[in-house]
């Protein structure tokens, strides 16, 4: 579950393209969200220019489809649709040509990079309640 909030004061993001380096203060690059097909992906296109967002052409990435967008706020979005028999979760392959540190560190946990997880006794482990909670109240 992803949730977006909309305040009404709030200063947007800057705009920038999706997966272009930046410098200095900024939120994160973009959200992707998977759809079940080019069907799929081409129909969230038409919806999207029709209520007059940007959106990208569809991009060949090799083993997804996509097109990206922002929402209201700038918030960049993409949407991909898997490329029929390519299936990079059976087979992942590292094919950045500047990889960071981390991305060379491989998939799997590092020893020594995270501390270990403390286990928490049932006596600490509180729920409080939230703002979501009016969904539980009936309706009049």
């Amino acid at each position: 579950m992803i949730a977006f909030f909309e305040w009404p004061d709030v200063e947007k993001i800057p705009e920038k393209d999706h997966g272009v380096p930046v410098a200095g203060p900024f939120a994160f690059d973009h959200l992707s969200f998977g759809v079940e097909s080019d069907d799929n992906l081409w129909e969230l296109k038409g919806r999207l220019e029709g209520a007059d967002f940007w959106v990208s052409e569809v991009v060949d990435h090799g083993f997804i489809h996509s097109i990206y967008s922002s929402d209201p706020n700038n918030i960049p979005i993409e949407f991909s649709a898997p490329v029929p028999g390519v299936d990079v979760r059976k087979k992942p392959r590292m094919k950045d040509k500047q990889p960071s540190t981390a991305a060379l560190e491989g998939s799997e946990p590092q020893p020594g990079h995270w501390p270990v997880p403390r286990d928490i006794p049932d006596g600490e482990k509180i729920v409080y309640p939230g703002e979501g909670r009016a969904f539980l109240e009936k309706e009049d």
